[in-house]
């Protein structure tokens, strides 16, 4: 999947996958994680969601990466903040003090560009890429987040031959093959969420699942 795509998507507004709240499932499970207020929280493929305002509202550091510049600009706008930007390396980073957008390709991100993050918040990422993508997202997920990580990731499954993604489908064996190697991963809640899809269900898609899982570092 090419940065064209996403950037065609925004440009368009074509983002059925923005909510207009905070993500249920993070108000209900991210304070059974104990996860100090202190910390940095990582949000993948964060676009423009009403989630990085919750999160911060717990007291949270939120360190947002995003291709599109667009998603990027209407979360400062549209919640009256005005950032400093900068350039880090293959980035523009937008701060305030509570909020780092990083605008720029997640695969760029270093371990050191987000020294600190003891936390991870995954609603739209893993389940954003193809699964030529997938496994590389993963590994580089891995790779950037320290030991003693505590978050939440929520997937979504459907039979993919009814309708093509995004969002695409992981299952739970998926999910356990990709997060696991490096993680422990806890199912938290399944639910069958069809009826509340009406893109789905006009696809044709006869079930859709989504799982939350809460996810720690070995």
């Amino acid at each position: 999947m090419q940065p064209e795509f996403w950037y065609k998507k925004w440009d368009s507004n074509q983002i059925g996958f923005h909510q207009s709240e905070a993500n249920p499932y993070l108000q209900r499970y991210w304070p059974e994680l104990a996860i100090a207020p202190s910390a940095r929280v990582l949000v993948p493929l964060c676009g423009k969601s009403l989630d990085l305002l919750w999160l911060a509202g717990q007291g949270h550091q939120v360190i947002g990466v995003e291709l599109a510049e667009k998603a990027v600009e209407e979360f400062f706008s549209e919640h009256q903040l005005q950032p400093q930007i900068s350039e880090q390396g293959a980035f523009k980073v937008y701060r305030t003090v509570a909020f780092e957008l990083w605008c720029g390709d997640f695969f760029a991100l270093t371990a050191e560009d987000v020294a600190g993050c003891t936390a991870l918040y995954d609603r739209a990422a893993l389940i954003a890429l193809p699964d030529a993508m997938r496994q590389r997202y993963a590994e580089h997920l891995q790779q950037l987040l320290a030991p003693g990580m505590k978050g939440l990731v929520i997937t979504l499954d459907y039979d993919q031959s009814q309708i093509p993604g995004p969002p695409f489908a992981v299952n739970d064996d998926e999910a356990q093959r990709l997060l696991g190697q490096g993680w422990q991963l806890e199912k938290l809640e399944e639910r069958d969420i069809l009826d509340e899809s009406p893109k789905f269900v006009q696809g044709g898609v006869e079930w859709l699942v989504e799982r939350v899982y809460r996810v720690s570092s070995r």
